[in-house]
């Protein structure tokens, strides 16, 4: 059966042209969303707004009627500001997430001597919400989500249980991607930090000494379904998949994925038709 009338959320920490690294992701990310558009879907597609990114080049602005919330992170407010482009030769927009405090730095997750962030778990906190936000008061609903790379891990956590009785989300499928990326330390005070926003801490016992790879798995954890994004990862995230009791689709080459994942999200919105 082919994919059609579906609407497709894409949340990526990278996406092409607006940005290239991790490679894998940012060309999926742009590639794919584009794919389903043209099967005769909606799309919405999402990205943060990181400072390396050439807002004149790339012609980004300011979309005002969607900005100026303000989100708690951390117990303290944080200006939401949300942005536009366009990909060039496609029919696609990219929405992007902006905070003057966590994007406006020169890089991504790294300084310039190649430090991971220290406030990278934040980052993502308010990259996350900040989309739920946005997609809300678009007033659009998704039949799914579609996640990818560590910064979006979240997602899946505000879904089920910040906004689980929204209706704007309650019945999208949550699709998670794993990507091949560096393991990193994030701050040994995350777990606290979601605790204080509410959640409960019993959800959040595989965060103790959060890495990146533990919000893959609590991610992964949260979602519908999983999707290898990678020909190879590293051996806790290869365990952590095939442990997951959830549909998993493989890795798909680049000619393929379009396909692959249309069929993929076929059967899982059959399958909570059951």
């Amino acid at each position: 059966m082919s994919l059609k009338n579906v609407k497709v959320l894409t949340i990526s920490q990278s996406i092409s042209p607006f940005m290239d690294i991790p490679e894998e992701m940012a060309r999926v990310s742009r590639q794919l969303p584009q794919g389903i558009l043209d099967r005769g879907n909606e799309i919405r597609v999402f990205m943060p707004k990181f400072g390396c990114i050439n807002e004149r080049r790339h012609q980004l602005h300011e979309v005002i009627r969607l900005s100026g919330m303000n989100l708690i992170i951390n117990d303290t407010d944080h200006a939401l500001l949300i942005k536009v482009a366009s990909v060039p030769s496609a029919r696609m927009q990219v929405y992007f997430i902006d905070n003057e405090e966590y994007f406006k730095r020169k890089a991504a997750t790294h300084d310039v001597d190649g430090e991971f962030y220290a406030d990278n778990d934040e980052r993502a906190l308010f990259f996350g919400r900040g989309v739920l936000e946005t997609v809300r008061k678009l007033g659009w609903v998704p039949d799914i989500i579609h996640c990818h790379g560590w910064m979006t891990a979240f997602v899946p956590l505000y879904i089920r249980h910040y906004f689980a009785d929204d209706p704007h989300f309650e019945n999208a499928k949550l699709v998670f991607s794993v990507y091949d990326q560096k393991a990193e330390a994030l701050d040994k005070d995350l777990a606290k930090k979601l605790v204080m926003e509410g959640f409960d801490k019993d959800l959040l016992k595989g965060l103790s000494k959060p890495t990146t790879d533990d919000l893959y798995k609590f991610a992964m954890g949260l979602s519908d379904a999983v999707v290898k994004a990678s020909p190879k990862l590293g051996k806790g995230l290869e365990t952590a998949i095939k442990a997951v009791d959830k549909p998993t689709m493989a890795y798909a080459a680049e000619g393929e994925q379009v396909n692959a994942h249309a069929d993929f999200y076929n059967s899982v919105l059959e399958a909570a038709l059951v």
